[in-house]
């Protein structure tokens, strides 16, 4: 017994070491990088990078950074190194000084599009893909983030915003059929599919992009924007396309994000702003006609 009780304890020291070890790479990714992250579900270690130095507007509708231009960066290891995946927000006039840096470093741009219509100033989406030593691409990635105005500080404790959110949250939980949270004064949901994506031949958890995100955005008077993107199959395509049409929610764009991807997914954008609940309940309607995991 007191043999077996030694060797737990050895384990447990080992793998107190193992998780020490993790968490202090992770902390020189975060400063490499220029701001610190946060370990998700999935061992995945997300940085979110917020254009909060952006003032954007659709529709006369001012957008909050959380709603459509959180730009984010997501390491996870593979063997002895890491697969970094992401998606940088940028103005037209930063897309290309930051993709030539890119290019310099190795990091493969694997999509280059819009998310949103009529978008002033128009803000363009760069999906970013890197494997190797988690900190030397995080160091590339700073260099080419430099070429931006993208804020890498960290946002001081007093500018928290707070927990509560003017829309009834639990009746947008129900007509999803899912559990949202507030994030910088947007209600969001992220609803992962029901089937396994991959990329490079490792398995893209929901933190890497591989789910549902959907928005939503106060306006008063029980009434929001929403903005996000679902990830479909190409046999989901079009029926996803019509249920959100028919419910008068407009697709925005659609495209992939990333290039191996298996099964190959395609990424619709959508936008509208309506009544929160109805807009919810479309919602619902054009995930039913998708993979998304059972509530």
């Amino acid at each position: 017994m007191r043999k077996m009780l030694i060797a737990a304890a050895a384990l447990l020291v080992v793998g107190y070491s193992l998780l020490a070890r993790a968490e202090d790479d992770w902390s020189k990714v975060g400063t490499a990088l220029g701001k610190p992250g946060t370990v998700m579900q999935g061992g995945v270690y997300r940085v979110g990078l917020p254009r909060s130095d952006l003032h954007v507007s659709v529709d006369g509708i001012v957008l909050k950074p959380t709603l459509a231009l959180g730009g984010w960066l997501a390491f996870k290891t593979m063997g002895t190194e890491a697969m970094v995946m992401g998606d940088l927000v940028l103005t037209e006039d930063e897309v290309n000084p930051v993709m030539s840096r890119l290019e310099e470093s190795g990091i493969e741009i694997t999509a280059l599009h819009n998310h949103l219509l009529r978008a002033t100033p128009n803000t363009m989406y760069m999906h970013v893909f890197g494997q190797g030593d988690p900190v030397k691409l995080a160091a590339a990635l700073h260099e080419a983030l430099a070429a931006s105005h993208t804020p890498l500080q960290a946002p001081s404790a007093g500018a928290s915003q707070p927990p509560g959110i003017d829309l009834d949250t639990a009746a947008l939980d129900q007509a999803l059929g899912a559990k949202g949270k507030v994030s910088g004064g947007v209600y969001q949901f992220s609803i992962p599919r029901g089937d396994t994506i991959s990329d490079g031949g490792m398995a893209v958890p929901a933190a890497m992009g591989s789910a549902n995100a959907i928005n939503f955005q106060p306006l008063g008077s029980g009434k929001a924007a929403i903005a996000g993107d679902l990830v479909l199959l190409a046999q989901e395509v079009n029926p996803v396309l019509r249920a959100l049409r028919e419910n008068g929610i407009e697709v925005t764009a659609v495209h992939n994000h990333m290039l191996e991807d298996q099964p190959h997914v395609f990424f619709m954008h959508f936008w509208a702003h309506d009544d929160a609940i109805r807009l919810a309940k479309a919602m619902r309607a054009a995930l039913d006609k998708t993979a998304v995991v059972a509530q």
